[in-house]
């Protein structure tokens, strides 16, 4: 027995051991800032937590948000987490998660936004999250996409079902960050189809992505889903940038 005992120390020992030296090589340092070390799971440090630039959006029926996408859909609500800036902390986050492979950013932050909008009176009737889709190319050579990440996070605390296929990109189209509204519009218009509408009919479909900048790619996907009877679409993002 005390063998057993023995043995079972000096294994925690050894893995204790090896686990400092990875951290003194690859610390988890905050994901924003990449300044503060991070204990557990999770990606944001206390500081970055508070600073962050929230919108507040989700409290308000009106807002930047759906001021963007006036007299092109009917949205019944829409908000953003954060503002997003060039270069700022946000944009790291945002970069990590679509291009560094690091999906647990957007499911954090999928759960952290979903207790705020699972609180707000304009989000409470949601039926069904939708994720914006990536081409099953680009998602094979990425590995995940960033939206679905976001949408398994708001469904966990929203406790909303959320559906992978509800929507499907049939067109492997170019990057759409440096085209203006109506040149993206254009662009992604017949990118998008509807994958399973028997499960939308009649719902209130949150859409969601990574960030709103002009609108285009939201737009268009709302479109499609508003061809399907009795609908209604929301929309959540993780962030709002500018409109060009």
């Amino acid at each position: 027995m005390k063998y057993k005992a023995e043995n079972s120390y000096l294994s925690y020992m050894k893995f204790a051991w090896f686990k400092d030296i990875i951290n003194l090589f690859f610390p988890n340092l905050c994901m924003a800032c990449e300044k503060e070390e991070l204990q557990g799971k999770e990606i944001l440090c206390l500081s970055c937590k508070r600073k962050l630039p929230k919108t507040g959006m989700h409290g308000m029926k009106e807002n930047r948000f759906t001021d963007r996408l006036a007299g092109r859909i009917y949205l019944h609500a829409g908000a953003a987490l954060y503002h997003f800036k060039e270069g700022s902390p946000v944009q790291r986050l945002i970069h990590k998660l679509k291009y560094q492979r690091k999906p647990k950013i957007g499911i954090n932050l999928g759960k952290a936004y979903g207790q705020e909008l699972a609180k707000s009176t304009f989000f409470k009737d949601i039926d069904l999250i939708v994720p914006v889709p990536l081409h099953v190319v680009k998602e094979r050579k990425r590995g995940y996409n960033q939206s679905d990440q976001f949408a398994i996070g708001l469904s966990e605390t929203m406790n909303i079902p959320w559906l992978k296929k509800g929507l499907i990109r049939t067109k492997y189209g170019e990057s759409q960050t440096r085209k203006g509204r109506a040149e993206r519009y254009d662009s992604v218009l017949t990118a998008f189809e509807v994958g399973e509408p028997d499960k939308l009919k009649g719902k209130h479909v949150l859409i969601v992505d990574d960030v709103l900048t002009t609108g285009a790619t939201l737009e268009a996907c709302a479109t499609k889903i508003l061809e399907v009877p009795d609908t209604k679409v929301s929309m959540a993002t993780i962030a709002i940038g500018g409109t060009s």
